[in-house]
């Protein structure tokens, strides 16, 4: 009879842990937030109306920005972009990944560019988030893969998306009717409609069908501003009387469409009550130059006045603007001066998801303190090592209120613009020296003016051996592409 009755109770015990188990995880999923970002291509830091475009109107990103935090010195991971993107999805440098330039397609090349590929083994953030219990999806732009859409290279399932409807590079034949879209390996073909609007639709579409009631991540990759640029005529029309020609309002158009787009998702979610969502917004790195190929005919981004642009490691490559917005919780609301970057969007979802970090080096750090109470104090340096720089700077550090900038030499001559780091080209890089110096007070001087090399040689010398030692290290663990398979 006694034991009888000890295990009646050890099973009333067990029942009893078993439902708190369930409640707690319950609880944990309830808090949990969506998580949505929204990435656009090539969107200046002085293209949205809350960023000061005098004519653009982009009422509901600026109402995100109004209600959230608007940061205005935040950065994406390379100044193009493929590296961009690779390092958002990793919170590592791309270098780490042998992402260093915008990925062609296949086509061979003696630098073995059509072998870069985000590759097995990278880990990211919806590979992350779905190991606490999250639904995944990527639409618009991909690039991050030179074979795009084939089991040759990893897909965009293999690094956590549950669905993708996605391009690898540039809507085609532009943001109107693209024909390039793939679903899931599936080729969509002809499409009536603009680009960033059937981007939208697909991820309503997603959130309509999802089975469950768990939290999601969604990544909304926009391929506006980017040519081939294609605007509904009704805004071209709207910004002609404001622009120096049709090129240059089908381009103000362009962004408008975005932030209409943004404002249709934004309207969704509030229809469906979907509360809890932490929003951000960003752009994968800095304005195109206006004609610097045959067909960037309609690039007519601003830089806020910052120095350089797309492609450039001073201010205007890689300096973006960057909001955030935790909508249905309590968080800080205004506008920082806090130095963020991309590479901190994994190490922060981590911390508020619950989900263990990646066992791999990481070079973003979570800046949760900044949504809660507006304060965060970076840690790590942020370095860029763009070997493609149309500036002669190649190398560049972010610390505290100082940026210094370096170019590189071998043997008394200067690095040339180099698109891939590969067996045939490693010792040159590996062995060049940082000379050259820049410093800037960043805070003083956002155009990158006054170069205070001599002025502050305290400041000066402790910069640079903080660049030697960060620079070394990425260069120790940045990624060789060799002839051999990898």
């Amino acid at each position: 009879m006694i034991l009888k009755n000890t295990r009646n109770i050890t099973i009333l015990t067990l029942l009893f842990f078993s439902v708190l188990m369930s409640w707690a995880q319950q609880a944990k999923t309830t808090e949990q937030p969506n998580i949505i970002i929204f990435l656009c291509d090539d969107l200046g830091y002085g293209d949205l109306s809350s960023y000061g475009h005098p004519f653009i109107k982009t009422p509901n990103i600026d109402k995100l920005a109004a209600t959230g935090i608007r940061m205005t010195n935040y950065y994406a991971a390379a100044p193009v972009c493929s590296p961009s993107r690779v390092g958002l999805l990793t919170g590592r440098s791309p270098n780490r990944a042998g992402v260093y330039d915008f990925i062609p397609g296949p086509k061979k090349s003696e630098d073995l560019r059509d072998k870069v590929h985000l590759q097995e083994g990278e880990e990211t953030i919806p590979a992350m988030l779905k190991t606490v219990g999250y639904e995944t999806a990527l639409v618009g732009k991909w690039h991050c893969s030179s074979l795009f859409n084939n089991p040759a290279q990893p897909q965009p399932d293999y690094f956590g998306f549950d669905h993708w409807y996605a391009t690898h590079n540039n809507a085609s034949p532009s943001h109107k009717n693209p024909k390039n879209f793939v679903r899931n390996g599936e080729k969509v073909g002809q499409q009536e409609g603009f680009s960033c609007q059937l981007v939208v639709d697909e991820a309503m579409s997603w959130l309509d069908n999802r089975k469950g009631n768990h939290p999601f991540y969604l990544q909304v990759t926009f391929h506006e501003p980017h040519e081939p640029v294609a605007s509904p005529e009704y805004l071209v029309q709207e910004y002609l009387p404001y622009s120096n020609g049709l090129a240059e309002a089908e381009f103000f158009a362009n962004v408008a469409n975005v932030d209409k787009a943004v404002g249709r998702l934004l309207a969704y979610l509030e229809e469906k009550g979907t509360e809890n969502t932490l929003v951000i917004f960003t752009s994968d790195n800095g304005p195109e130059t206006f004609t610097r190929y045959p067909g960037a005919k309609r690039t007519f981004g601003q830089t806020g006045g910052l120095k350089g642009r797309k492609l450039w490691t001073t201010e205007a490559g890689v300096r973006v603007p960057g909001i955030v917005n935790w909508i249905g919780k309590p968080m800080y609301t205004g506008t920082t001066d806090a130095v963020v970057s991309a590479l901190d969007f994994l190490p922060t979802l981590s911390e508020i998801t619950g989900a263990k970090l990646p066992n791999k080096e990481l070079d973003g750090e979570s800046f949760l303190s900044l949504i809660k109470t507006g304060k965060f104090e970076r840690k790590k340096p942020l370095v860029w090592g763009f070997y493609n720089a149309l500036n002669q700077h190649k190398i560049a550090m972010r610390y505290g209120d100082y940026k210094i900038l370096a170019r590189l030499k071998n043997n008394g001559e200067y690095l040339p613009q180099i698109m891939n780091v590969y067996d045939g080209n490693e010792a040159l890089i590996k062995e060049s020296e940082l000379t050259d110096y820049e410093l800037y007070n960043l805070i003083e001087d956002k155009m990158e003016s006054v170069n205070l090399v001599e002025t502050e040689p305290k400041k000066f010398t402790e910069m640079k051996k903080l660049l030697y030692t960060e620079y070394g290290k990425l260069l120790e663990g940045s990624h060789i592409w060799r002839n051999e398979v990898d």
